[in-house]
């Protein structure tokens, strides 16, 4: 455990757009949450950077996490080009099943909080099918409040949830705002993710890109042919957004 403070207190960070991404790998995440206590972690892909730069709070609210992992292909490739070294993508789906896995010989204990119940009772049954093994301590599928309302109300519960590691899905900003909220306003040494869409990824209620089209960049577009309404926002302007910003940067050395 010592070893692994120590890997936290030193990771390198490289600012790509606004933001500082941490430079780092799936399994060393997946250490760190098995290892260590007390740590936040933002899963980064081009919208999370792009916010950050439209918005200080966004942009200070990740930079207070423990790790800001390259999520996504742009990501992972404008780190590659600012430090000259190789990176690969650390999304949360991989990050998700890579941490279950190693934690299964020293019994971690998860906790799920986010999305509905349906799907968060389909996810479960998969992971026990994949990890006999796997110490689920509960779950929570809260109503539609604000971070700061759901903070407040479920506050007591995560007091006693008695969990290594919290994996939240309420999409982005809010579950990284109900994850700094809740950590201010509980005393606890419990790791919290937030990982967005995992949750349907594992259940199967959504379809997950499959690995070679993430690694050519396209992952995207599956995403926004079963989501349009709610994505072609996200994709279509944010997306070509990180690429004016990232340009920006690197022309004008920001």
């Amino acid at each position: 455990k010592f070893y692994t403070y120590i890997i936290v207190a030193t990771m390198k960070t490289t600012k790509v757009l606004e933001t500082n991404i941490t430079e780092t790998n799936i399994n060393e995440v997946s250490k760190i949450l098995n290892f260590s206590s007390n740590n936040r972690v933002a899963i980064c892909n081009a919208n999370t950077l792009v916010r950050s730069v439209k918005d200080l709070n966004i942009r200070n609210l990740i930079d207070n996490f423990t790790i800001k992992t390259p999520d996504g292909f742009p990501v992972a490739k404008a780190l590659t080009f600012l430090t000259k070294e190789k990176f690969s993508r650390v999304d949360g789906y991989k990050v998700f099943l890579q941490t279950i896995s190693d934690g299964l010989d020293t019994n971690r204990r998860h906790y799920f909080f986010g999305n509905n119940e349906e799907t968060t009772l389909q996810m479960i049954e998969k992971l026990k099918k994949m990890f006999p093994n796997i110490q689920i301590n509960g779950y929570i599928c809260p109503e539609k409040m604000t971070a700061e309302e759901l903070a407040i109300k479920y506050k007591k519960d995560f007091q006693s949830i008695n969990a290594d590691i919290v994996w939240v899905s309420l999409g982005f900003p809010k579950q990284e705002q109900f994850i700094e909220k809740i950590c201010d306003e509980s005393d606890s040494n419990t790791n919290y993710v937030g990982i967005g869409g995992v949750f349907d990824w594992v259940a199967g209620t959504k379809k997950k890109a499959p690995e070679w089209l993430a690694n050519i960049g396209l992952e995207w577009l599956l995403r926004l042919v079963q989501d349009p309404k709610r994505l072609y926002k996200r994709y279509l302007i944010d997306n070509t957004l990180f690429v004016l910003y990232f340009l920006r940067q690197v022309l004008f050395r920001r």
